[in-house]
């Protein structure tokens, strides 16, 4: 907070200029590359489960290629192969019995 101050005032010190440069010029690109993993690696299981390549999930790099990727995922035809059916089925349930006639 103190560094804000330093900006703030008429005559800010050069040095102090530097060092807040220094100190956002090194946190800032660890953000971004935080923040990219955090968006990428689901993008890349998802892509992968649709059935499309996952380095389609480097679109999420590019401004705006994240809502490409949005798009296409959300407007394409999925290349999934459907659950495979059991190889037993169950036997369907016997038809009802008709009534027994009544007995004298």
């Amino acid at each position: 907070m103190h560094c804000v101050a330093f900006l703030l005032q008429n005559q800010p010190d050069p040095e102090a200029i530097r060092q807040v440069a220094a100190v956002m010029m090194t946190v800032i690109p660890i953000i971004i590359i935080v923040g990219l993993a955090i968006v990428m690696v689901p993008f890349w299981f998802i892509c992968k489960k649709a059935g499309f390549s996952p380095w389609l999930t480097l679109l999420n790099v590019v401004p705006f290629g994240g809502i490409i990727l949005w798009y296409v995922l959300a407007f394409s035809e999925w290349k999934v192969v459907p659950a495979p059916q059991p190889a037993w089925m169950p036997q369907p349930p016997y038809p009802p019995q008709p009534p027994y006639p009544p007995q004298a």
